[in-house]
């Protein structure tokens, strides 16, 4: 046996001896470092003549090659080794509860948007946005309020100073986004428009930034049955009840003609108001829930169209009001008021999304 077999042979042996990733890497160096054995034979490659080193270049290279596979072998057996070894002797327990981890609450105001979307989105219905600050022009004008008309006074309107082309204002409705649809999008038309609104007023059951959902349907034919038809199914779906009954009053807004307040029946139990059957029954009541009427002529005139191929109905109401009833609020300004405590009590985990198959208030 040549020195180089043997040596490969003893470099072998120490690397298959070696205990622990320490001893190896001692090994290592040992052999590959820069005082290393088969380092050293590398460095003689240089003064040998051109037959030896064809002769015995390519014998050192092997030996090398060899070691350093062997170590990296033993390395890995090594570390595979340890780690069995740690797993054998740790263990988890499963059954152990995780510790809480805080998470928020979804607003019920978010819940009860996604809700009323995921209804009319049933109806074909596309939801539709624009601009809390408007102009006077879209927020009244085109909904057939003129500036004298006394419908701007019972709006409680914050104007904005400054100055602009046309009077600006924080959106006392929605109601500007249905002219914006209708000026910009060819009918058939089927929308709704939620979105935050402002009023100056502010007590139990009013706050000067609200939430409002209005919907507009403007197609030929439309009647004021579609009308009842729409907002049966819609309070329907919502208070997710079969029993709702409607009572639909004559009332006055500008925008609509001929216009009706909505209520829905609702009953007493164990001293909760709850909605549903008739209002006329015994122990029931009538509350108001919605606005609504066919669209006025000279709105749909104010949008470009022409008011005797074109019919429509409108129909708004507050968001923050569905919520109160459906899930028992009594208080507007406590949706407001930031408390952890309710918001705790009364929100809605992130996996409460809501679904007409598993139920809207899910």
């Amino acid at each position: 046996m040549t020195d180089l077999d043997q040596l490969k042979a003893d470099l072998l042996a120490a690397i298959d001896a070696a205990t622990g990733v320490d001893a190896l890497e001692a090994v290592r160096v040992q052999a590959l470092g820069k005082q290393g054995n088969v380092t050293g034979l590398l460095k003689t490659l240089g003064g040998m003549s051109p037959e030896e080193r064809q002769e015995t270049g390519p014998r050192i290279h092997g030996l090398r090659e060899a070691v350093t596979e062997a170590i990296a072998a033993r390395k890995a057996a090594l570390e595979g080794a340890a780690l069995e070894a740690k797993l054998a002797s740790e263990t988890l327990d499963m059954t152990l509860p995780v510790d809480g981890v805080p998470a928020g609450t979804v607003h019920p105001i978010s819940q009860v948007m996604d809700e009323l979307a995921e209804i009319f989105a049933d109806m074909g219905f596309a939801v539709a946005t624009g601009p809390e600050i408007e102009d006077d022009w879209h927020n009244f004008t085109a909904l057939n309020i003129p500036e004298t008309h006394p419908a701007r006074a019972m709006h409680d309107t914050f104007y904005l100073a400054g100055e602009h082309e046309r009077p600006m204002v924080l959106r006392t409705h929605t109601s500007p986004v249905q002219i914006r649809t209708m000026t910009s999008t060819p009918p058939p038309i089927r929308i709704i428009a939620p979105g935050r609104v402002y009023r100056s007023d502010s007590d139990a059951t009013h706050t000067p930034m609200f939430h409002q959902i209005e919907g507009l349907v403007i197609d030929k034919g439309i009647t004021l049955g579609h009308l009842k038809w729409t907002l049966e199914t819609f309070l329907k779906a919502y208070f997710e009840r079969d029993d709702i009954v409607l009572r639909l009053r004559p009332s006055y807004f500008p925008f609509t003609e001929p216009s009706a307040e909505v209520d829905v029946g609702f009953t007493w139990i164990n001293g909760k108001r709850v909605i549903g059957g008739s209002g006329d029954a015994e122990g029931g009541g009538w509350m108001e829930v919605l606005g609504s009427g066919m669209v006025h002529r000279r709105v749909i005139e104010a949008c470009g169209l022409d008011p005797d191929e074109w019919q429509g109905f409108a129909f708004g109401t507050g968001v923050d009001r569905l919520a109160m009833l459906k899930y028992g609020m009594d208080d507007l300004r406590a949706f407001f008021d930031g408390d952890l405590r309710w918001l705790k009590h009364y929100g809605f985990s992130a996996l409460d999304v809501p679904t007409l198959s598993g139920g809207v208030g899910a």
